[in-house]
């Protein structure tokens, strides 16, 4: 399963002779995509990434609310997580607290 979280664009630049790229912010996490399949793309746009290549252009409520509930789970499974006991049958794969 694929989980696809929105970035923002943050900076926009040519490689070579045709290759547009994207510096996109992912709530804090930057990483670089090609644009070749959104060439409407510009700074301040939300896009999907999918293998480096962005993928769609979304609106910005849609992108705040995908952002906005990626980190509601991020912070529920660290909520989960530190609950679990070593030792427990949920917990057997998981590395105890002394390493």
């Amino acid at each position: 399963m694929c989980l696809a979280i929105p970035g923002k664009v943050v900076r926009v630049r040519t490689e070579g002779t045709d290759a547009r790229m994207a510096e996109i912010d992912f709530d804090g996490l930057r990483r670089t995509a090609n644009l070749v399949f959104t060439p409407e793309v510009g700074v301040g746009d939300y896009v999907i990434v999918h293998a480096g290549l962005a993928t769609t252009r979304i609106p910005e409520a849609e992108a705040l609310e995908a952002q906005r509930l990626a980190r509601e789970m991020r912070e529920r499974g660290e909520e989960e997580a530190a609950r679990l006991v070593p030792g427990d049958p949920v917990a057997v794969n998981l590395p105890s607290p002394e390493g």
